[in-house]
């Protein structure tokens, strides 16, 4: 399995990236957000997923690991393929995604494209329990989405490499001082 790349943007389409890694290009498929971050010659790491299906291979690809753990609980939801999963992931950062689901908001959810009402809530009754408690939100009707915390959080990224869910990674940094080092803000949240 292909799980992370470290290379350089050579060609944007729209939706995916082919990234050089080696001499070797892959094509992968990123969701608008990430999209857009992405520059033509920039390197970049991306948290991969590997989807392997009979007729074809397919990378989707994230610029957190957050938004890929986010990725994969919505692929557990059962109707919720990758692609959906990616439209969903589109509406915004992996965090926006995570407090609309924690605050059961189905609308903000079936604005994706390719997901109907029902599978916005069969979204939001399988995962609210898994994604932890919400941050501060505004409705699905406001221009943005506010959080309190840090959307690129590598202490985050960390706490979850090691074993924590979304939910509790949050909850575990949410009074660790957000000046200190990535290093010391994840042993304090290991400390609790």
């Amino acid at each position: 399995m292909i799980a992370r790349l470290v290379g350089k943007v050579c060609e944007k389409f729209f939706g995916s990236v082919i990234v050089d890694v080696g001499g070797v290009g892959y094509e992968v498929a990123l969701s608008a957000p990430d999209f857009d971050k992405m520059t033509l010659g920039d390197i970049h790491t991306l948290y991969t997923y590997h989807h392997i299906r009979e007729q074809s291979q397919e990378l989707f690809g994230f610029l957190t690991l957050t938004s890929k753990k986010m990725f994969e609980l919505l692929l557990g939801v059962n109707g919720i393929g990758p692609k959906a999963a990616l439209a969903i992931l589109s509406l915004g950062s992996g965090e926006q995604v995570r407090n609309a689901i924690a605050n059961s908001d189905s609308k903000f959810i079936g604005k994706a494209s390719g997901v109907g009402k029902k599978s916005a809530e069969r979204v939001i009754l399988d995962l609210s329990d898994k994604v932890g408690l919400p941050t501060a939100y505004q409705t699905s009707d406001a221009t943005t989405l506010q959080s309190q915390m840090n959307l690129n959080d590598d202490a985050t990224d960390a706490l979850i490499a090691l074993g924590y869910s979304l939910g509790d990674a949050i909850l575990a940094l949410k009074d660790v001082d957000d000046s200190l080092t990535t290093g010391e803000r994840v042993r304090l949240a290991l400390r609790k």
